[in-house]
């Protein structure tokens, strides 16, 4: 089960950055750090070879930061046990959904000031969007470099986008005049907006997992993580015949990473990464 580890460790990184999740130094091999993303607490974990047959745990407070109040990693702690008890199912990784969960139940207790500006964001759901924008003008596409990974092979687009229906029309475009996108077996897609309405600060957020179960709400994720808005990124698969597991999440935030860098809307501390 070395290979599930790895695999997760590999997608984990590649959605919240280098370093998230990795093996302590001169400790035992099933002893890794989990770095919180942006709530400057690092847990121990203790992640058993038989994994994820058998579950791992979650053993300590590694570290936490030196403005973070009293207490706050200890309830850190207490959360994530309770988060991992309800996201463990024997013969499934968990490590993503517990970071995904134990965020939002960590949210739940901060005040306005610490929380994020609210989104709208939900995969696959129909909701009412901003007024169309029509436009002639074709999308302008910026492609990462092509991964090919036991025959199936990968790429990702970006464009800039300012509303809803922007993006929904350059999907369309896309997938009616690229004939090689449009025979892809998935072209997953996540998109950020943020825009004016009525002089308040209004931001929509949607993903698709165009039948890679669970692809678009880590593409998503990686968006949100590298803080970007205003751009629909899409990633094709053509699928190989040869199953990769766990590892296809990592290649296709490797991909769609490049994209945004190669468009230039990644931050400068994102593009030296």
């Amino acid at each position: 089960m070395i290979e599930d580890i790895e695999n997760e460790i590999e997608v984990i990184n590649s959605i919240y950055g280098q370093g998230t999740l990795e093996r302590v130094a001169d400790v035992a091999l099933q002893s890794y750090h989990l770095a919180i993303p942006q709530k400057a607490v690092t847990l121990r974990l203790s992640i058993p070879t038989q994994y994820p047959n058998v579950g791992l745990q979650i053993t300590a407070v590694d570290s936490v930061g030196s403005a973070t109040r009293k207490g706050y990693g200890t309830r850190v702690l207490e959360v994530a046990r309770e988060v991992l008890q309800e996201s463990f199912t024997p013969g499934q990784v968990c490590i993503f959904d517990l970071l995904q969960n134990l965020e939002q139940r960590l949210a739940q207790g901060f005040t306005a000031d610490d929380s994020e500006d609210q989104e709208v964001s939900q995969c696959n759901i129909s909701r009412e969007t901003d007024a169309p924008i029509e436009t002639t003008t074709p999308p302008q596409w910026t492609l990462s470099a092509t991964v090919t990974e036991k025959k199936s092979v990968f790429v990702a687009r970006s464009c800039a986008i300012k509303s809803t229906s922007e993006a929904q029309a350059a999907i369309t475009h896309l997938l009616s005049t690229n004939k090689r996108a449009s025979k892809a077996t998935h072209n997953i897609n996540a998109y950020r907006i943020r825009t004016l309405v009525n002089g308040h600060d209004v931001t929509y957020q949607d993903c698709n997992d165009d039948g890679e179960d669970a692809a678009g709400g880590r593409l998503l994720k990686l968006l949100q993580i590298m803080d970007v808005w205003n751009l629909l990124v899409v990633v094709s698969r053509w699928y190989g015949g040869v199953k990769l597991g766990p590892a296809r999440f990592g290649i296709i935030n490797a991909v769609a990473r490049d994209a945004i860098v190669a468009a230039g809307f990644a931050k400068q501390s994102e593009s030296h990464r």
